[in-house]
């Protein structure tokens, strides 16, 4: 039986979503600045895709990641957020800090400030941990 691989299930210029065999979904950033309707365009197919595959869980791959601006932390903790959760039932982050210091600041903010939604983010600083971890929940 020939083995199972990744999809992409969506590109743009900040990142590129792939359907991971496991049932996950993975989620990579490009370094550099980033367009705001290019980041809200990725995350609402991220979205889109956890709601149409039922699944619960993301690994996100922030290594070359710039830090998030103000309005785009904003926008997931007030909307994107809540609104994964609720409606496509997210559960399960498992984040890929980025090499970017200010960058993995940007992120804590944003799971200090969503706990309260639940849903569970845990760090790592290698790939391996973050999938092995993703696969033994959900």
């Amino acid at each position: 039986m020939p083995a199972l691989t990744r999809t992409i299930y969506f590109k743009n210029t900040v990142g590129c979503i792939w359907e991971e065999p496991e049932g996950y979904l993975r989620l990579d950033y490009y370094p550099g600045p980033r367009e705001e309707a290019q980041f809200k365009a990725l995350l609402t197919h991220v979205r889109q895709a956890l709601q149409r595959h039922n699944w619960s869980r993301l690994l996100i791959n922030q290594q070359q990641m710039s830090p998030f601006k103000p309005a785009e932390e904003t926008w997931m903790v007030n909307e994107w957020l809540p609104q994964t959760v609720r409606e496509a039932g997210y559960r399960y982050g498992a984040v890929v800090v980025a090499h970017d210091v200010f960058a993995r600041l940007a992120m804590t903010s944003i799971v200090m400030t969503s706990r309260k939604l639940g849903h569970t983010y845990r760090n790592f600083e290698h790939e391996k941990e973050a999938t092995d971890w993703l696969l033994s929940v959900g």
